[in-house]
């Protein structure tokens, strides 16, 4: 079977160069190179003499070596080097507020006191972080990850969670939650209980009871 050689698919400049050409072992090797978000991914590929690979299932390989090749590309500041990393991070009293941070990585970081008012956190990700005392008033947080993270005494007025996460032992004791907005965040039991007996307000943005988001009795 001849070596393919700089083929193209409609993905975004995908190429495959032959690394052993005359190589008589029984299996050819090819880089994959293409250029993802302005960033040059390089993965192998690994084929055996007379196996048929058709563009279709080539194609489909080329496409799960780029799925997994950087993971950290689901998120935004995931690091591990550079400006801008937030994940990992200790970053108490920082100002965030009024900033656009859509799918923002703060995984695992210590951000107690920081500043998040009237931030934009649609889809990031809190998983494990300490918020101890943030101000999350007027943020937009729908679809955000506060999976065992700590978010006691943080200020959530007027928050908006739809569809945010908060698994595990993620706890709110002691936050504000005046006007906030729960609508289908999956919450424990007791977590819920406790929410609802301090729960008041109607979010400005929603118009909704933050104890009816809570699905208080």
């Amino acid at each position: 079977m001849a070596i393919l050689s700089n083929v193209s698919f409609p993905c975004s400049n995908i190429s495959l160069k032959p690394s052993l050409p005359n190589s008589p072992s029984s299996r050819h090797h090819c880089l994959i190179r293409c250029s993802l978000e302005g960033k040059e991914v390089v993965s192998p590929l690994v084929w055996s003499l007379g196996e048929e690979v058709s563009k279709r299932s080539l194609l489909a390989l080329v496409s799960a070596s780029l799925f997994f090749v950087d993971p950290a590309l689901a998120f935004k500041g995931g690091g591990p080097y550079g400006q801008g990393v937030t994940r990992g991070q200790d970053l108490s009293g920082k100002d965030f507020s009024g900033q656009t941070l859509i799918r923002q990585d703060f995984k695992t970081s210590i951000l107690r006191q920081a500043n998040f008012k009237g931030a934009k956190l649609l889809g990031a990700s809190f998983f494990d972080a300490d918020l101890t005392g943030a101000d999350l008033s007027e943020t937009d947080l729908r679809g955000a990850d506060f999976s065992l993270a700590n978010v006691t005494k943080v200020n959530l007025t007027n928050a908006n969670l739809e569809g945010a996460t908060a698994t595990g032992n993620t706890s709110f004791k002691g936050s504000n939650i005046t006007g906030a907005d729960f609508t289908d965040v999956p919450l424990r039991d007791d977590q819920r209980e406790y929410l609802c007996k301090i729960a008041d307000g109607v979010n400005a943005t929603t118009g909704n009871a933050t104890r009816d988001t809570l699905l208080c009795n």
